[in-house]
């Protein structure tokens, strides 16, 4: 019988690779996967961090409690090694949950410093963040860092039902403008960038390719990951996965649904047939969880999560590469 005294693995666990097996699903602290919570990072591969801000939404707010939501669903995750995957992300990799970036209320304009502050100091520790949002400008301020660290824009790959395109001066705190900025900026390379599940207009997508909700359902699985292989290429990747590139059959819990779009299936299928690319970098952005249901859209949140690090330790040299 196992000690009952060493349960609770976000406070008590010695190795961040210890299983949590044991660990009852519906109680105990709520870090992601039951990871081990910590701020230093000598020798951890991936810190999950929390970015609670929502305050550049268009629509519906709520995205601040998509990190809390996350953790919560990831709890029933982290019993049994991620299906259908032959080995454990969480057992080849040392994880931690970073706990939450502060969001300096009362002063909007020094938010994007400070997530970038957070992401950059986990970078310069060697480990590599996913970001769980917190709504989509969330995304820039970690590419931002993980950009300037490699010394070169990375390739994006962006599951999203919006382009995010939208033309706006390089200090614009908006959900839908960043990734303009990023390209202006030099940050992201978009003749390597590619966005999946897209199903609204936009007049200017900055030079990425689209790969729209239509081509998805259309031309399927195989020939979606071939187009995003094709694109990338060696490039250095983050990948942002936006939950309302998901149908909102999938996941009613976010700002701005838009009906049409992915499957939970597909997009895991998707992820999956990535294998190999250099990921450096990734997030799970927009879950809202006051219009939930069910904590389904939480757990498709903390799914991908989860299959964003089983990528990262099959990313070129990791401990799970071919």
């Amino acid at each position: 019988m196992s000690d009952p005294h060493r349960k609770d693995h976000a406070f008590l666990a010695d190795d961040p690779r210890t299983p949590s097996h044991d660990e009852q699903m519906f109680s105990g602290a709520l870090s992601f996967c039951r990871r081990p919570y910590a701020r230093r990072l000598e020798g951890v591969d991936v810190a999950v961090m929390g970015v609670p801000f929502d305050q550049s939404v268009s629509n519906r707010p709520g995205a601040r409690f998509g990190p809390r939501a996350i953790r919560a669903a990831s709890a029933q995750l982290s019993w049994s090694r991620l299906w259908p995957s032959g080995f454990d992300p969480l057992e080849v990799m040392r994880v931690v949950d970073w706990g939450d970036v502060h969001i300096p209320h009362g002063a909007p304009m020094e938010i994007p410093g400070a997530i970038e502050a957070a992401a950059g100091a986990i970078l310069d520790a060697g480990a590599t963040p996913l970001m769980l949002g917190g709504d989509h400008y969330c995304s820039w301020p970690v590419i931002k860092a993980e950009a300037e660290r490699l010394g070169r824009p990375v390739a994006l790959v962006q599951f999203d039902s919006h382009a995010d395109t939208y033309a706006a001066p390089a200090d614009w705190i908006d959900h839908g403008t960043m990734f303009h900025t990023a390209v202006e900026a030099g940050a992201v390379d978009p003749a390597r960038s590619i966005q999946v599940g897209i199903r609204t207009h936009y007049d200017d997508h900055k030079g990425m390719q689209v790969w729209d909700a239509v081509a998805v359902h259309e031309r399927g699985v195989a020939a979606t990951v071939e187009a995003i292989r094709a694109r990338v290429g060696d490039a250095p990747v983050h990948l942002t996965f936006d939950i309302d590139g998901l149908d909102p059959a999938f996941a009613p819990g976010t700002g701005t649904p838009v009906v049409g779009g992915l499957a939970t299936w597909q997009a895991l299928a998707i992820l999956r047939g990535l294998a190999g690319i250099d990921l450096q970098g990734m997030d799970v952005v927009e879950v809202a969880p006051a219009y939930d249901v069910a904590e389904i859209t939480a757990l498709a949140g903390a799914t991908v999560a989860l299959q964003l690090l089983a990528l990262h330790a099959q990313r070129p040299g990791g401990p799970a590469a071919d």
